[in-house]
């Protein structure tokens, strides 16, 4: 359970008005897809050049002024939340060495936020994960970030999220577009324009339905959930109530999808920015290039490599 715990209210209490503090950030699956690397490093902990996946992750929470976070982690985790930990023995060799940078570097993960943490025994969905964040949030809206994915700093989300949220109470999504043969991969949104006096925060819509990776042929529009989320506290009472869903898991789309037909309101930002997936080898793999070829210390000479490789018969290989 998490280090301190907070006593719900009545999931109907409005939360118009008020700001979420807090952040979740789901992180107890098995990432099967990265096996064997992930029977015993986390998938959240596979670097990114030199920082894993979720120092990112939490640097775009504390980035938004969420410096409250909770792990959700599963059997084998503990490293995520070690990551995140002091190392005065570390600290000190660097210290002798006369490394400030990376002394600073090595200090910085556990200057991000105060991190805790919360163990989900069994992985039945991402409602289900989100679900064991009841007794650390209470009734107070809060933002989900799922482990997998992050958008550039420079083009941020969550600030404008938080905003919204702020001013309906109700769910606020984040929706990307994809193209139509994608649809199977993710949740996908039916939308109408939103309330003009929204607009001033971005490109905003209203939700009107949710499906849980619907074929190309039934996909309601090509706006697919992006892995972030701003919810009331009145979501865990509907994770309650939701049933076992698309794979047999209880879906976080199916609690929200309940909330709305029972008239809360469901708002969405189009993201335009960057996003990085490392839910896959692929994608996982282009954010490594796509990153290391933005860095000022070594990505003139590593995009000159690269341009190198690609023309080379090495680079030409299937």
């Amino acid at each position: 359970m998490p280090d301190h715990a907070a006593t719900p209210a009545n999931s109907s209490t409005p939360t118009a008005g008020r700001r979420a503090v807090k952040a979740v950030i789901p992180a107890a699956g098995l990432a099967t897809r990265f096996l064997p690397a992930t029977k015993v490093v986390p998938k959240e902990l596979l670097p990114v050049v030199d920082r894993p996946v979720l120092q990112y992750i939490v640097e775009e929470a504390a980035q938004a002024g969420l410096d409250d976070v909770l792990l959700i982690t599963g059997r084998g985790k503990t490293a995520m939340v070690d990551h995140f930990d002091r190392r005065p023995d570390l600290e000190a060799r660097l210290e002798e060495k006369g490394d400030p940078e990376l002394l600073a570097a090595v200090r910085r993960p556990g200057e991000l936020a105060q991190i805790y943490t919360c163990r989900q025994p069994e992985q039945l969905g991402l409602g289900h994960a989100v679900g064991y964040a009841e007794s650390h949030v209470g009734d107070q809206p809060f933002a989900v970030l799922l482990g997998d994915e992050f958008v550039n700093l420079a083009e941020p989300l969550l600030p404008a999220m938080l905003d919204l949220q702020s001013r309906t109470g109700g769910i606020v999504l984040a929706f990307f577009e994809v193209p139509p043969e994608e649809t199977k991969r993710y949740g996908i949104a039916s939308v109408e324009p939103a309330d003009p006096a929204l607009t001033d925060l971005g490109e905003v819509v209203e939700v009107t339905g949710l499906v849980e990776k619907p074929k190309p042929e039934d996909a309601p529009s090509n706006l697919a959930v992006l892995g972030r989320y701003v919810l009331p506290g009145g979501i865990f009472d509907a994770i309650r109530r939701t049933g076992r869903g698309s794979g047999g898991e209880i879906q976080l789309t199916d609690a929200m999808g309940l909330m709305l037909k029972e008239g809360t309101p469901v708002h969405a930002i189009v993201y335009r920015g960057t996003r990085y997936d490392t839910g896959m080898p692929l994608g996982y793999l282009q954010t490594v290039v796509q990153l290391a070829c933005e860095r000022e210390d070594l990505g003139a000479e590593f995009r000159q490599w690269l341009g190198e490789f690609v023309a080379s018969d090495a680079g030409r290989r299937t």
